[in-house]
């Protein structure tokens, strides 16, 4: 039966230790240490993948299609480098698909 805590002490809400909550699998998101600037950069980062127009986005999925990469893999190459892949590109490519294989 688990232990219920003593309701006489005081400030305790009958909660996990805290120090316990840091392990691996419960790091906050922006990992240990200090927020920092996550909360702009998160910001910035939504807000570059969802200012896209529609027309653009539909020509980037083609493009990346078209390439054999992701819609994702296609457009952060832009943000990235500022370069439109083409088909002549084929060590980039070759580079950027060697890193999906590695991430799975």
């Amino acid at each position: 039966m688990p232990q219920t805590p003593d309701p006489a002490v005081h400030g305790h809400n009958g909660g996990p230790p805290l120090d316990d909550l840091l392990t691996d699998d419960l790091l906050p998101e922006w990992g240990e240490g200090p927020i920092g600037h996550y909360f702009s950069w998160k910001a910035a980062h939504r807000a570059a993948w969802k200012s896209v127009p529609v027309e653009i986005a539909i020509r980037r999925a083609i493009k990346a299609e078209a390439l054999g990469l992701t819609y994702e893999e296609y457009t952060l190459e832009i943000f990235e480098r500022g370069r439109y892949l083409q088909k002549t590109d084929t060590a980039r490519i070759a580079a950027i698909k060697a890193r999906r294989a590695e991430a799975l």
